[in-house]
């Protein structure tokens, strides 16, 4: 498989869906976030998008979101229980496994997602993680955990001219979850965990010590 191919595909996904503003449907606001969808054009299912301001310099928040194994993610995110790398491909690209926990009151299993992920730094300051789920023969299925699949998701980190202590934050979910879920469960899920890892990392940067 070509991973380096594919990592970089997700790059220049998640820029169009940052760029392109049609067809989004805002489903949460709160103070400093904005949650919307859209339909996947990649599986049945639906594109999240969130955007928010993060007080914290982009040095700061990419340290909590930087996808690196005894990262910070893992200790803030409700919705990452273990983060393994499985191959090192590049410098800046890898293959690893994501086990997220039981949710929505246990009505959602413990799930495993296998991702290519590429990190990526623009002229501007910005940068990105972008993912897309690939097989690995290290990774097979493993018993205790439904294998979910990630189309083109990640975060993108902006600096914000002439306010180095803010980052703006966007971050794409597109996850088909796998298992035999209700598509309500799916759709309740998103909208809220999502405004919850903008509180989550908030408050994440707000912790760390100055960098």
């Amino acid at each position: 498989m070509d991973y380096e191919h594919k990592a970089k595909a997700v790059a220049d996904c998640l820029l169009s869906y940052k760029r392109d503003e049609s067809g989004w449907k805002v489903c949460k606001k709160s103070n400093d976030v904005v949650v919307s969808w859209r339909p996947s054009s990649e599986f049945p299912g639906n594109v999240y998008r969130g955007e928010g301001i993060v007080s914290g310099s982009l040095e700061k928040v990419w340290e909590c979101l930087k996808p690196v194994p005894n990262g910070h993610r893992v200790k803030w995110d409700n919705n990452v229980k273990k983060f393994e790398l499985l191959e090192q491909i590049t410098e800046d690209i890898s293959i690893c496994r994501t086990v997220t926990p039981s949710a929505a009151m246990g009505i959602i299993a413990p799930r495993d997602f296998v991702d290519v992920i590429l990190v990526k730094q623009y002229e501007d300051g910005t940068i990105s993680s972008n993912a897309t789920n690939v097989s690995h023969p290290g990774c097979p299925p493993q018993s205790g955990y439904v294998r979910g699949f990630n189309h083109p998701c990640g975060c993108i980190c902006v600096p914000i001219s002439g306010e180095p202590n803010k980052t703006q934050v966007f971050s794409f979910f597109q996850t088909d979850l796998g298992g035999f879920l209700p598509r309500s469960v799916v759709d309740s899920f998103f909208p809220s965990s999502m405004a919850e890892f903008y509180s989550n990392l908030a408050k994440a940067v707000k912790s760390l010590k100055d960098l």
